[in-house]
């Protein structure tokens, strides 16, 4: 496995009057294929937060291709950019049910003790998890 594909179906209050979605929610509907990337390997944030460590997306940068309207199904496409040092970065490509380019997108994300409130290494488990993960 080298990437997480995620369907969404947009919904009514993420378009403005025109039914088209607002630009902001692109930056949720990678959350959400990020979200489902963690989960396939057993992870989640509230996980990762119980063991101390939190992940506060640091950069974030959305390429418009085309418009999502209302009620489209959307695939959000995660991948995982390279293996995680102190932070972890996701390349996205949503596409709509006709697998048209809708954007592309990048976050980073940094991991942060959440004792001390500083930046630290990825957790040996998630390394360990992703042992076997294909770039």
């Amino acid at each position: 496995m080298n990437f997480n594909e995620t369907k969404i179906r947009v919904r009514y209050g993420e378009t403005d009057q025109m039914g088209v979605v607002y630009h902001a929610n692109y930056a949720v509907y990678f959350e959400v294929g990020r979200t489902a990337w963690l989960r396939e390997f057993g992870l989640s944030y509230r996980a990762m937060e119980a063991e101390g460590i939190m992940l506060p997306v640091i950069s974030l940068s959305i390429n418009y291709k085309n418009s999502a309207r209302y009620d489209d199904e959307l695939k959000v496409i995660t991948k995982l950019k390279k293996m995680p040092t102190a932070s972890i970065e996701f390349d996205y490509e949503l596409r709509n049910n006709s697998g048209q380019l809708l954007a592309t997108g990048n976050t980073v994300l940094a991991f942060i003790d959440m004792k001390r409130n500083r930046p630290t290494r990825c957790p040996k488990y998630l390394l360990d998890k992703l042992h076997n993960y294909s770039l």
